[in-house]
């Protein structure tokens, strides 16, 4: 499992949990699994790493039209 593929199940996690705890049921056990998750995930080195865009993916946000390293100079 890729980290952007433990990113979504961690969100699906998340989500069941919030469901379980509206109902007044336990969602602790979501909420573990969705830390087993999340703490799965990690940034590969380097800003512009070839896995950003499964990243930016996976974070359901937009890839950015430039290369953030030209923020810094």
């Amino acid at each position: 499992m890729t980290g952007p593929e433990h990113y979504r199940e961690a969100e699906a996690h998340l989500a069941t949990a919030a469901k379980n705890f509206l109902a007044g049921d336990d969602a602790s056990s979501a909420l573990a699994a969705a830390q087993v998750h999340a703490a799965a995930t990690a940034l590969p080195p380097g800003v512009n790493s070839p896995a950003r865009s499964a990243w930016v993916s996976a974070a359901g946000g937009a890839q950015p039209d430039y290369d953030v390293r030209d923020s810094f100079a």
